[in-house]
């Protein structure tokens, strides 16, 4: 699997990063290890997780498996804070300093690890000053329990106003044939601030796969109350002409439509890695025989404009 650079550091990661928002829901901790597993030995190393990850399920999973599947060194792991939870259990956007070191040490014993590689807030608090975001963000870098400052779920403004405060390396964001806003605003404040983009659901939840195209599985992320929500947005007219176009270029190359969809957001401009999850190995296979499929510029050209 081929690997870069993120952003303007020296940070170099796998371009397919693996998603952990199963694990400890839909994913067991067999299965998850043999995700980490054959994700590592196809040259990965990007692991992507958070305490919000199936109620900090994940996190929990995860840390079983780090060192005895795969040595804790060998990969690059990429966390969150900045999301609290209420005394009656609602959730809250919560980044002020107080809340995001303390989350910060919860997870790093969680992890049973000393460091993130990747730490990033969870999303943009407008109760908190940017000072301080940034001044914490630094703290946790120069204090070596975080190797690199990151964000997620930010606008385009909103990552260029963190970075105006702090040296963002990497910015979460959710980027694929299906949702192509981040080229909007996004995308030219990451390039200017030297920010590598970790492109988040390039399949679109599965839908760029074209299993939805005749329905919704029963067996599908669609199918499931808890993520149904991330599928079903999508289902549309526009969605139509641009699977077909997906499922077209498929036959075409003699490949899998994830294939192209997955190639498409890992080689678009910024682009340092893509984030997939998936429930099972045989997802995960799929994704990691696609991983270094190389798209025809003609081809690569058609989706753009089927999909603009």
């Amino acid at each position: 699997m081929m690997h870069r650079t993120v952003g303007g550091s020296g940070l170099r990661v796998s371009v397919v990063g693996l998603g952990t928002g199963s694990w400890g829901r839909e994913t067991d901790g067999d299965e998850a290890a043999a995700q980490l597993m054959g994700f590592f030995e196809a040259g990965g190393t990007l692991v992507d997780t958070s305490p919000e990850y199936a109620g900090g399920a994940a996190q929990r999973v995860l840390a079983e498996l780090l060192d005895d599947v795969i040595p804790r060194s060998e990969l690059v792991l990429s966390g969150s804070a900045g999301i609290a939870e209420d005394l009656d259990g609602a959730h809250r956007i919560d980044c002020s300093r107080r809340t995001l070191l303390r989350q910060l040490d919860e997870s790093l014993d969680e992890l049973g690890t000393d460091h993130l590689d990747v730490w990033s807030i969870a999303a943009w608090d407008p109760a908190t000053p940017v000072d301080e975001i940034g001044a914490t963000l630094d703290a946790a870098v120069s204090s070596g329990r975080v190797r690199y400052a990151g964000a997620r779920g930010l606008s385009g403004w909103q990552l260029a106003t963190l970075a105006g405060a702090v040296r963002i390396t990497a910015g979460q964001v959710e980027y694929s044939l299906l949702e192509r806003r981040a080229e909007y605003e996004y995308a030219p404040a990451a390039a200017h601030h030297r920010v590598g983009m970790f492109a988040t659901a390039p399949l679109a939840g599965g839908v760029l796969t074209g299993k939805y195209h005749a329905g919704v599985p029963a067996d599908s992320r669609g199918a499931d109350e808890h993520r149904a929500a991330e599928v079903r947005g999508y289902l549309d007219e526009r969605t139509s002409r641009v699977v077909d176009a997906v499922l077209t270029a498929a036959d075409g190359l003699g490949t899998s439509p994830l294939g192209v969809a997955l190639a498409w957001a890992r080689d678009r401009p910024g682009v340092a890695a893509t984030i997939v999850g998936a429930r099972d190995s045989a997802q995960l296979t799929g994704v990691l025989a696609a991983a270094d499929l190389e798209l025809p510029r003609a081809i690569g050209a058609a989706l753009d404009d089927v999909s603009a």
